[in-house]
């Protein structure tokens, strides 16, 4: 099995380690091997964005790694189309993340863009984030639940995952929950959750010479969601593994705006 990794916190980021380390634990059981092709520089916020106006530039840095200064979706396409044109991955494996991608967060996260383009390419995808919390962050290792837990939530989900699939592709959005890796409660399948009242927003700061910025200012990660989905059960202690597609079409809304149509 041929793995490709890559991230939205960029090359150097100790997440991409953690993720490392997991992928090739899974090909070592495949007799296969991993790749990384992930941000010379962090690239968090940037959802599936690609660099369709300008090019950009990649350095090889080691056997099978590579530095590429674009977003996530741009690493996957230079690993599939120019790194790894010899043999395309089997999986591609986006991580894991600082923080969580569960709820709204996954709508801007370049981690789950990174998974996306891989589906898009039609090859099986997973995202793993680490959700942060007063339990985990001031750990040793505040990755502990998902360098614990990751091996295993990957094999289930490949075990599980169907197979030939038309159209838009499945992938899978996995948050480890803000807990140590010993207490981690299990896994549950969980959809997409939103926090009430929760959501980004601007915060002024004047420079020394006194112009004015804006920092992009999060949210409360701590607000509970509705039951069952992503962000409630990984404040539960759970894994969230939440099934993705593309497809951004309300397909209810299809049948009930039907007057719409002439």
């Amino acid at each position: 099995m041929r793995i490709l990794i890559t991230n939205d916190d960029g090359i150097n980021a100790p997440g991409l380690s953690v993720l490392r380390r997991i992928a090739e634990t899974l090909a070592a059981e495949n007799g296969g091997e991993v790749w990384t092709v992930a941000p010379a520089f962090e690239q968090s916020g940037v959802g599936h964005c690609i660099s369709y106006t300008h090019p950009m530039m990649i350095n090889q840095l080691g056997e099978r790694v590579f530095a590429a200064e674009g977003s996530p979706a741009d690493c996957v396409l230079a690993a599939i189309h120019d790194a790894m044109t010899a043999a395309p991955p089997d999986l591609v494996l986006s991580g894991v993340n600082r923080g969580n991608n569960s709820a709204e967060n996954t709508l801007y996260s370049g981690t789950i863009g990174g998974a996306m383009e891989a589906a898009l390419q039609g090859i099986p995808a997973i995202a793993l984030s680490q959700y942060f919390g007063a339990a985990n962050r001031d750990l040793d290792d505040p990755f502990e639940a998902a360098a614990e837990h990751g091996v295993d939530v990957v094999r289930r989900i490949l075990a599980a995952s169907p197979r030939q699939e038309q159209g838009y592709r499945l992938f899978y959005n996995v948050n480890f929950p803000p807990v140590p890796g010993g207490d981690v409660r299990g896994i549950r399948l969980a959809a997409q959750g939103m926090r009430p009242g929760t959501g980004f927003s601007t915060e002024p700061h004047l420079s020394p010479s006194g112009r004015r910025f804006l920092w992009i200012r999060g949210g409360d990660q701590q607000v509970r969601c509705a039951p069952g989905t992503d962000a409630e059960v990984n404040l539960q202690g759970y894994i969230s593994v939440t099934p993705m597609r593309a497809d951004l079409t309300d397909h209810a809304a299809l049948e009930s705006l039907q007057d719409i149509a002439r």
